[in-house]
Order: structure tokens, then sequence, then C-alpha cells
């Protein structure tokens, strides 16, 4: 409820007769914002001279006030002009609007939400200019971007928890150029399910194409930002890569994706077949244990193998590593058995970047994937689904690895 008097209010709205008298251009929602900064910066002025405008005090003091200059900030009202106190001794520092600031607090924020849903540069100053009637130019608005550069610097070499319960690795590609032409590069990220259920975005990193050898350096850099321990990292089917981890973290569980392994079966099948297909494979999946998942695959074998015989070589040649899962409770099967959490970050990464078509250089690639991601993890608060459950199993299994 709002404190501000009611007859402070009538006096203001006595002219009031139309929406432009208090939104429009030169409304006075405008002319307030510009009273109460030239208000608020008076008063910084006063505190820093020790005495009120006008006081007799003042009149033999080593410092005084020497008049004003003009300022025009742009603000989410539009341009604001305001007038900005001096003193003779130049030596005051206003902390509300600061020396050869010329937007104010919240424009910026307004730029980068825009820039993090993949508007472009030319898409958010025409936005601009008709949300707020602002001119702000591309110069402006790189600037404001290039800032989050040393954010994301400090975000990607943050400390992280000692144990992550669950990580989900994956890659996704996006085009940048370079050397005068288009290329492809491997985003690479890494979400953490904390002990307490809390999603986390680990890291971004980039290299030309996704390997193996490139997924050692990203679990690497886990180890030394701080990571002791993983009991499951949830990958693709990627050649080599359990083995990347399993160097690192020689205790983690490297659990397969079983939804990839579905959707990579399924490319050999008609789509006449594919529902009678995924069910047979289903079985597999869904078995009680590794030994009646075994039996599974032989009976599926019987029934598609002559038809399909890739599809039974390629579960059979990754066995290892798609039934681990097998051996843990239902509440901990549903948690570690697909990668579709990081598949969900993907997909939210690749509505912003695809409309760009490809990117200027990698920094401007990993700044929006950063801006993107500062979005999605808004909307992660509440812990991983049925955590109490998959909490209480880990506590019994990795009573010793718990921290």
């Amino acid at each position: 409820m709002s404190k501000i008097p009611k007859e402070l209010l009538d006096e203001l709205l006595k002219n009031y007769s139309k929406p432009e008298d208090l939104t429009g251009p030169d409304g006075l929602l405008k002319q307030l914002t510009a009273a109460l900064v030239e208000r608020a910066i008076e008063a910084e002025m006063t505190d820093h001279l020790g005495y009120e405008k006008g006081d007799p005090a003042g009149r033999n003091g080593s410092n005084s006030r020497n008049g004003k200059s003009r300022k025009c900030l742009k603000t989410e009202r539009g341009e604001v002009e305001i007038e900005v106190p001096r003193d003779r001794d130049g030596t005051f520092e206003p902390q509300l609007v600061k020396k050869r600031q010329t937007r104010f607090d919240g424009f910026d924020d307004k730029i980068l939400s825009m820039y993090s849903r993949g508007m472009t540069v030319r898409e958010i100053r025409e936005h601009l200019e008709d949300l707020y009637g602002v001119e702000v130019s591309p110069d402006l608005i790189s600037r404001v971007t290039a800032e989050v550069w040393d954010e994301l610097q400090a975000w990607q070499h943050r400390p992280l928890d000692a144990v992550y319960p669950i990580v989900y690795l994956d890659a996704l590609v996006a085009k940048v150029r370079a050397s005068g032409k288009v290329v492809n590069r491997s985003l690479y990220t890494a979400i953490g399910i904390s002990q307490d259920g809390k999603k986390e975005v680990l890291g971004l990193w980039l290299s030309e194409n996704e390997g193996a050898k490139f997924w050692m350096q990203v679990v690497s850099e886990l180890r030394e930002r701080g990571v002791e321990d993983i009991f499951f990292a949830c990958v693709d089917g990627l050649k080599g890569f359990p083995e990347a981890i399993e160097a690192v973290f020689p205790k983690a569980v490297v659990q397969t994706c079983i939804v990839h392994m579905v959707r990579s079966s399924l490319r050999f099948v008609s789509y006449g077949e594919r529902k009678k297909v995924a069910a047979s494979l289903r079985r597999i999946y869904s078995a009680a244990n590794v030994e009646q998942a075994a039996i599974a695959l032989d009976e599926f074998d019987a029934e598609w193998g002559d038809r399909f015989p890739t599809i039974t070589r390629s579960w059979r040649q990754n066995w290892e590593r798609i039934t681990p899962f097998l051996e843990y409770p239902p509440d901990l099967r549903r948690a570690i058995y697909t990668t579709n959490a990081i598949e969900s970050l993907h997909s939210s990464l690749r509505k912003t970047l695809r409309p760009r078509g490809h990117f200027p250089n990698d920094e401007a690639l990993l700044k929006l994937a950063y801006l993107t991601l500062r979005n999605v993890e808004k909307r992660w608060k509440a812990p991983f689904r049925d955590w109490r459950k998959a909490q209480q199993q880990f506590t019994i299994l990795f009573e010793d690895r718990m921290h």
C-alpha cells in the first residue's frame, strides 16, 4: 500500500485528464523522475559540504556550490534531462548518478534482457526507440554486453561443491565466423545436482568439435574447481566419453543415456514399425534387474534381430554402459537413466542461438549462451523431481562419500 500522502497525490494529479499526462514523453512520471533525482543529488551535495543551500555557515567555508551542469539520462521512460550541482573544489562525486554516467540504473538490464533472448543489436535499438523513445547507438549496446564478459569469466572459475551426486554432461553445435568462413563450434555444458537437490550449471566450454579428449579437460577443470566426488555421470553415447570421466573421477558410475540409445536405434526402423520396436526396447530398460534385461534383449534379438541386426549389436556392445542404473532402486533410476535435464537446457539455448545464424567470434557466442543460462537458472527454484526419495537412497548407498 502506498505511503505517499493522499494530499500530495491529489496535488500532483490535479491537471491529469488523459494517460499521456502521466506516461507521455513530457508526462508527470518523467518529470517526477528528473525532480527526484535532482533532489537526491542536492542532498548528496549538502552532505558533502556540510551545510544547506543558502546557509550563512557556508559563506566563509573553504568549499561551496558552483552552479550546475546539465546531463541527459537514458531511462526506462525515455531521455530525462537533469541538472547536477558542482562544487568549487571539484571534489563532489554524486553516487546516484555518477560522473560520466549516461544511463540510469536498470537501463543496462533492459538491454541485457533483450540480448539474452536472442534479439540482435538492430532489434534492440528499434525496440528501445519504440517502447521508450530513446535512441541508442550500436556502440552503447556493444559496451553494455561487453561488460558481461568479466562476469562470465568470474562465474566460469568460481569454486564448486565438493560432492555432486549427479552430473549431466552434453554438448551442442553452434556456428561461428573464423578466418573469414563460418565453422562449427561445440558448446559443452555440465549440470550438477547438489546434495540438496538443486540444479546448477557448472560451466560452459567451447572447442572445434566434440571429443572425449576435450571432455577430459572439462572434468579435470571441475576437479580443479573443488569437485572431489561424483556419484553418477550421465552422458550420451560418445565413444571414449565414459573412460575420460573415469580417468578423473574413478569412483563415478557412468550411465549412457537410455533415451539416446532408443533414439539412435529407431533411426534404422521405418515410421510404421517404430512403436512396436520401441515397445520391445522398453522391456529391456524397464526390467527389474540386469539379468532380466539381458533376457529381454535376447527376446528382442529373436523377434527383430534378422530385420534390425544393427540395433541388437549396438545394445550388446554398449551393454556395460547402458545397464548400471538397473542395479539401483527405482527412485534413483528415474534420476540417472537419461540426460533429459541437460537436453531441456540445450533446447533453451538453441532458441536463442539459432536465430543469430552464426556469431562473429567465440566470445559473442559464449556471452549469449551465458545470459541465456542466467534466465534459465532463475526458473530452477524447486529441488530436482522426487529428490527426497532419491536423497534417502544416496544416504544409504553412499554414506561414506556424502558430505
